[in-house]
């Protein structure tokens, strides 16, 4: 079988998102989603609006988002929409928030732990998506990437809760057990991947990488130098090399990165997302000037 192609680029700027997008030759077409993360409120590690404007404004694209499921300033969607504004989303971008009006189900009859994700109405309406991904470190699942922002971040508030908590509609999150947390963010994940089929591509910007994610408003500042950027049509793949870029770095900064994701077992997600036949762990890294 033929390795799954990720394509990498030391060079940080908009420029080099817009390059890697065109090296997967994939065209976007329809009303295109690109799937972000709008920072919470006080967090200084997000990416910004300028950093991806290109790309976004290269593929015609609305930046969507869902409201969160703990208190702070994306819980509600009124709230959302002016943080949105605050960080500059809105001055540059269409924006809207896909769990603003309903809930919709999405099944996965072959979910370890999960069979279904309860994703906002409003994402029916994107015929494609653009998943931009910070990578970084995360308070719980070990590292954030292209999964996790396929499976928490497209996940409404209350399929957020329902991941969290493996399919306990009133469970809380933190008091639900971890590891079935880690295996139902991949089958999330999975029902997000057939929804769009070969309509969705994925791209990591390994900057700015804090052991904590953009959803702490206290976050810890970079525990490493910036690293570059990747894109793939495998999520899988993507977030593999990620993960290998950090190991093999000889930056020393990386052993805080390290001990976020063996102490939450942030690779379990990974190997359960391949089992769920989301992509490959195989990979080759194709290196871009």
């Amino acid at each position: 079988m033929e390795k799954a192609k990720v394509y990498f680029i030391s060079k940080i700027e908009g420029e080099s998102l817009v390059k890697l997008y065109e090296n997967l030759e994939i065209q976007l077409t329809g009303k295109v989603a690109v799937k972000l993360h709008s920072g919470e409120e006080g967090n200084q590690n997000y990416m910004k609006p300028e950093f991806v404007q290109k790309i976004i404004e290269h593929v015609g694209g609305t930046v969507v988002e869902c409201n969160t499921a703990y208190e702070g300033f994306r819980n509600t969607t009124e709230k959302h929409i002016e943080l949105m504004k605050r960080h500059g989303w809105s001055k540059y971008f269409n924006v809207d928030i896909l769990d603003s009006e309903k809930d919709e189900v999405l099944e996965n009859s072959n979910g370890e732990v999960i069979q279904k994700n309860y994703v906002g109405s409003k994402m029916k309406n994107y015929d494609s998506m653009l998943v931009l991904s910070h990578f970084k470190g995360h308070p719980m699942g070990g590292f954030g990437g292209t999964i996790k922002n396929l499976s928490i971040g497209l996940a409404s508030s209350r399929g957020k809760n329902y991941i969290h908590c493996s399919g306990d509609e009133f469970g809380n999150m933190m008091e639900a057990d971890h590891d079935n947390f880690l295996k139902s963010m991949a089958d999330s994940a999975k029902t997000i991947t057939d929804f769009y089929k070969n309509k969705i591509v994925y791209i990591n910007a390994m900057v700015n990488m804090s052991v904590d994610c953009d959803c702490c408003r206290v976050a810890e500042d970079p525990c490493m130098k910036d690293i570059g950027i990747l894109a793939s049509t495998d999520p899988v793949a993507l977030d593999q090399a990620c993960v290998d870029l950090v190991y093999n770095s000889e930056d020393p900064g990386k052993e805080k990165l390290i001990e976020r994701i063996e102490s939450r077992n942030g690779l379990l997600t990974i190997l359960s997302a391949e089992k769920q036949g989301m992509g490959s762990r195989e990979y080759e890294l194709i290196i871009l000037e």
